[in-house]
């Protein structure tokens, strides 16, 4: 069994760029949602909802999950997407147990705006975080 290489120099610079590089995206992004009258934590659960697999609504349980957020955290978040009627939720027909939440109209409307706004940001980003990855993996060969 063979040990690891040592990380270079080189490849510790390119991991702090492309760090740097995603963290100026981010930004970006929770500014986007604050200009849109949401929070970033909220722009992200209509995401998670819209572009959940399958399906046009969610169970509390999958939103935490793909949240990575606590069941009662999400919970209080659905609460207040609720009350900005960005979500309605709903009991599930087959079991009584499980609430689903699925994006209103404004909340659709909200989200559509806030994609667009990043799909031109990471057409700009997009490259530059592809040349870093690339670097990083030839960095120290």
């Amino acid at each position: 069994m063979s040990r690891p290489r040592p990380i270079t120099k080189a490849q510790y610079e390119t991991l702090a760029e492309f760090r740097y590089a995603l963290r100026k995206f981010l930004h970006f992004s929770e500014s986007a949602a604050q200009a849109a009258a949401v929070t970033p934590q909220q722009h992200q659960a209509l995401l998670a909802i819209k572009g959940f697999p399958g399906r046009a609504q969610v169970t509390v349980g999958e939103l935490a999950e793909r949240l990575q957020l606590r069941h009662h955290s999400v919970v209080g978040l659905i609460d207040r997407l609720v009350l900005e009627k960005l979500v309605a939720r709903t009991t599930s027909a087959e079991d009584r147990r499980r609430v689903l939440v699925q994006l209103t109209r404004r909340g659709e409307k909200t989200l559509e705006k806030l994609s667009a706004l990043h799909r031109e940001q990471l057409r700009h980003v997009g490259p530059e975080f592809k040349r870093l990855l690339e670097q990083l993996d030839s960095a120290g060969e």
